[in-house]
This record gives C-alpha cells, structure tokens and sequence, in this order.
C-alpha cells in the first residue's frame, strides 16, 4: 500500500546520471519551493515504462506552469535510466533507488515481479512545498497508468 495522503513524504538522496555527470536527487531540494510529482516505475526499457516517461516529458511544460517539479524513480541503475533517457529522449529527471530503500519507503515495492525480483510499482504521489503528501496511486497491474487528470488536478489546486 502506499503512503496515505496526508503523511509526510520521505526525503530521499538519490543518484541520477545525464550528460553533465552523476548528481543527487533529494525531495529535500524542493521544499518551500515547488511541489513535486513522484512517479515510480518498474523497469527501464520496457513498453508501458517508456510510454510513461515519454508522454510525461511531452508535456512536461504542463507541470512546470502547474509549478511542480517531476522525478521519475525505478530501480535500474542511473547508468541505464541515462542510456534509456537518451534512446527516447526523456528529458524528465529519472532517480536511481538502485537498493530499493526510497520505493520501500513510500510503500511501493513489489517483492517479485514476474520473477524478476523486487522492483518498485506503478505509482504517483504529489508532495506538497511542505513535504506533505496530497496525492498516492498505486496501479492495479504494471502496465496500467497512473491517472495524470487527478495528479494534475491535485497540483492546479495547490497552485
């Protein structure tokens, strides 16, 4: 089960790779200062992930003008989130939780996913410029998507 709206969201210290070098991600960076949408996905280069992460940067400017900055997490490792990105060319922020310790966190990790070990679900949250959490899905299945109308609605209404 994910975290409840309402709760405070856990900060996080995550790396990320892209053209200028590996950095950190911290929810942390954006408190009092913007909201932030936290998408959690299984797997680089698979079908509904790449779906994802490429119609969210396609509108990407949506989310930016609903002030809130978006972070793509998976378990793969920043070196693979960063090939992915470019194959695709997934301009959003993606957050390496290679020991699986930020999706325990928010309550989204699967144990096993189709015996492929333990990766994180499908899931959204919208934390606030507080840090608090005031929006959690989970999808059913992996290949559903989270329903971006309700994040966006979420957002609009913190605006």
């Amino acid at each position: 089960m994910p975290i409840a709206v309402g709760t405070k969201a856990p900060d996080f210290t995550l790396k990320s790779k892209n053209a200028s070098g590996v950095s950190e991600v911290k929810l942390s960076n954006n408190l009092g200062q913007k909201n932030t949408v936290i998408l959690f996905f299984p797997l680089a280069f698979t079908g509904t992930c790449t779906t994802e992460m490429c119609d969210v940067t396609a509108g990407l400017s949506a989310y930016a003008d609903l002030g809130a900055d978006v972070i793509g997490i998976s378990v793969d490792s920043p070196f693979a989130q960063e090939a992915w990105a470019n194959q695709h060319k997934i301009s959003i922020t993606l957050a390496s939780d290679l020991n699986k310790n930020t999706a325990k966190a928010y309550g989204v990790l699967l144990e096993d996913l189709l015996g492929f070990g333990s990766t994180s679900a499908r899931a959204a949250f919208v934390v606030d410029k507080d840090g608090v959490v005031q929006y959690a899905e989970q999808t059913p299945t992996p290949k559903d998507l989270p329903n971006f109308n309700a994040v966006k609605e979420v957002l609009a209404k913190l605006k």
